[in-house]
């Protein structure tokens, strides 16, 4: 029994015991047949199991707020582009993609955007395989010729060209399309989801 399931017991206890005793005595006023205690003995009967009522029901909010456990954190709802937020800080964290992206190139040489592509060619490259795991649409290299069959998904396999007709269609693969089989994306509690990369202050 909890503890306060016991003091709720006791609170009812006690004046129900204090009642008893009270009727007791009103029983033996009674049997006695003393008239100077009729009002008193009528007034303790109805008043007594009234006042037990009020000290019980009094008790029972206090009580109830002490049982109830405490509401468990509820985390705000993830806003709907959160997941491609992720990514894209993933790839800015490793590879310093989005500084590359937001950076006027034309102000630097050739070699100089040649020697930085490198590196976040292959920083990026890392970090997106390590979020996501990909394969071709399409089997077959970049130039070969393909048979698009009858009943191919319009979402996957995009026609260009001189296209007329029914398929199947023949034709050159042009780029083998990319499908996502797997993802994984570290969850980021606690952070603004907008929060791509945060500033940086070195403070001296």
């Amino acid at each position: 029994m909890t503890g306060a399931r016991l003091l709720q017991v006791q609170l009812a206890l006690i004046p129900a015991a204090a009642i008893a005793a009270g009727n007791w005595l009103v029983a033996g006023w009674v049997r006695a047949g003393d008239p100077n205690w009729w009002v008193p003995s009528v007034v303790w009967l109805v008043a007594a199991p009234l006042v037990l009522a009020i000290v019980y029901v009094s008790t029972l909010p206090r009580l109830a707020a002490e049982q109830a456990p405490a509401p468990s954190p509820v985390e705000p709802a993830e806003r709907n582009d959160a997941p491609a937020l992720r990514l894209l800080a993933m790839l800015q964290e490793d590879g310093r993609l989005v500084d590359f992206l937001q950076e006027d190139i034309a102000l630097y040489s050739d070699e100089q955007v040649g020697a930085a592509v490198r590196d976040i060619h292959e920083k990026t490259r890392k970090a997106l395989r390590e979020c996501v795991t990909l394969e071709p649409v399409m089997a077959g290299s970049e130039g070969e010729s393909v048979t698009v069959p009858a009943g191919f998904e319009p979402t996957s396999v995009r026609l260009v060209g001189n296209v007329s007709g029914a398929p199947p269609f023949r034709g050159v693969l042009r780029h083998p399309g990319w499908r996502a089989t797997a993802v994984s994306l570290p969850l980021r509690h606690g952070q603004d989801a907008a929060i791509v990369a945060p500033a940086e202050v070195e403070v001296s």
